[in-house]
């Protein structure tokens, strides 16, 4: 089974849990088995369409799923996928 870690802002959709672990060969299977156990992460975490969020970063052992193969990324118990929602704004200089 993988490791899911699920950021702070996420954990109140997820029982307040900060990580799971899930079984699944690829990381759209793993993200498909959280956002099916948590139905609330689904609307966070992919669009109406299905497709992943642009604004959310996914990882497997700290490196960016987009530069693998995207949610078609394998999996094998050892590893670690990360959510990593994009965070905007911050302070304006003066």
């Amino acid at each position: 089974m993988a490791k899911v870690l699920i950021p702070t802002p996420l954990r109140q959709y997820s029982d307040k849990l900060d990580s799971v672990e899930l079984s699944g060969a690829t990381v759209g299977e793993v993200l498909g088995e959280l956002t099916g156990r948590y139905d609330e992460l689904r609307r966070h975490l992919y669009s109406d369409e299905g497709k992943l969020r642009s604004f959310v970063n996914v990882y497997v052992n700290d490196e960016d799923i987009r530069y693998l193969q995207r949610e078609a990324t394998p999996l094998t118990d050892k590893d670690t996928v990360s959510i990593v929602p994009s965070i905007a704004g911050g302070a304006h200089g003066d």
